[in-house]
């Protein structure tokens, strides 16, 4: 039996650290809300890294190191950058989970003999590591050949197990086409982020990548920064996307299907395969060539006066509406809502209405005798429609006793 350390990085951008006996039930558990505690409340979220252990222990005991390191040590090791890892455990003198050479065949089950420690023994004090290479008796091993970014496409795993996560319809890539300024790509990652949106890619932007003018206007959406990909065409960039969607509101003289947002994110949740939606460079939109690669053009009904959105506004739109197909157990959350106090009994109704009546006649205010019935009614229905709470009533009885107590001025 194997027991797995694993590491997931949640819709917020922070890491969490964890064990288990089952990774992809575990993993499943996560994104579905199953498990009380940290990742319940930043969901989805998606696997980074895990490795297998011969024992419960050692899987524990890789789970207390790696909650130890860095955030750059953890993204190092998300992103497979061994190097990385490397420098940053030479700065900070934490070699955090020691590596040593990985196990045969015979051993594990693996694809036979690594190069022992020579291509790792730098990490490792020198005595951190005890006899055959293990640190305290355990048997600490990172392979670069068993991360998973990647081995799992951006947590969607496919569990046996109850809960299992949808395989067919991850989140869709977001394509910015020769953008234009920093600060816009920084707007727009902040919009994705939003609604839990995390993969941009970028197609030649104009001032090169990375931009020092993104960080600021993303107001903290820097987990999108950081993983957003460069290319040098649209084709490269749409090449692993079995559908493509083109975000414009001009005629083009391409015939395609045209649809809105709300209609392209029903599509793009029934739909298997991911899916990707361009976005053009500020000043023009996108080409014609452009949106000849998409399948589809997404389009909003505009103002025919005005029809200038900008950048964060458009990705923002497709966003939010992709963000209303989730399904419960990935659903964003909301601002807590303060629940509506149901109304008042009749009793307590009646009873102001008669304060306020009481009053009206003292201060002669149904002058025309006529009328005083049709007044009294015209006041009740006005007085019943609000549906007061009993505590909004004991308010409005406690302001006309405080204006019944006072004196005319003089």
């Amino acid at each position: 039996m194997s027991f797995y350390a694993y590491m997931l990085r949640c819709f917020d951008g922070s890491y969490y650290i964890g064990h288990t006996d089952a990774l992809e039930r575990r993993i499943a558990q996560h994104q579905h809300g199953e498990l009380p505690g940290y990742t319940h409340n930043r969901r989805p979220v998606t696997l980074m890294w895990s490795q297998d252990f011969p024992s419960r222990i050692e899987a524990l005991e890789a789970e207390r190191q790696l909650k130890g390191w860095t955030r750059a040590k953890k993204e190092a090791l998300a992103a497979g950058d061994w190097a990385a890892v490397r420098l940053l455990s030479r700065k900070s003198f934490d070699t955090g989970l020691r590596l040593r050479s990985a196990p045969t065949q015979d051993e594990r089950g693996g694809v036979g003999e690594r190069d022992g420690l020579s291509k790792h023994d730098e990490l490792a004090e020198p005595d951190d590591f005890g006899e055959h290479g293990k640190i305290g008796g355990f048997g600490d091993v990172i392979d670069e050949n068993m991360t998973s970014t990647g081995a799992v496409s951006d947590s969607y795993v496919v569990s046996d197990g109850v809960g299992a996560v949808d395989a067919a319809t991850p989140p869709p890539v977001i394509i910015l086409v020769r953008p234009q300024l920093g600060e816009n790509i920084g707007k727009a990652a902040r919009a994705m982020l939003n609604f839990g949106l995390t993969e941009m890619r970028l197609v030649s932007p104009r001032d090169g990548w990375p931009n020092p003018s993104a960080g600021p206007a993303a107001s903290g959406a820097d987990i999108v920064l950081q993983n957003a990909k460069v290319y040098d065409s649209v084709a490269a960039a749409t090449a692993d996307c079995a559908q493509v969607f083109a975000t414009t509101v001009r005629k083009r003289g391409v015939t395609k299907p045209v649809v809105t947002p709300e209609q392209a994110a029903t599509e793009i949740h029934a739909a298997p395969g991911r899916s990707a939606i361009l976005f053009g460079p500020e000043r023009s939109g996108l080409e014609t060539d452009d949106v000849a690669v998409a399948r589809t053009i997404i389009t909003v009904p505009i103002n025919p006066e005005f029809g200038s959105l900008n950048l964060a506004q458009a990705v923002i739109l497709v966003a939010y509406e992709w963000s209303k197909g989730l399904t419960a157990d990935r659903e964003l959350s909301q601002p807590s809502i303060n629940p509506i106090m149901p109304p008042a009994p009749q009793e307590e109704l009646d009873g102001m209405i008669g304060q306020l009546d009481a009053m009206l006649m003292g201060a002669g205010f149904f002058h025309l005798p006529d009328k005083m019935q049709s007044t009294r009614r015209t006041l009740r229905t006005l007085l019943t429609k609000p549906g007061w709470s009993s505590q909004e009533i004991r308010t409005l009885r406690g302001v006309l006793s405080s204006l019944a107590g006072k004196r005319p001025r003089a």
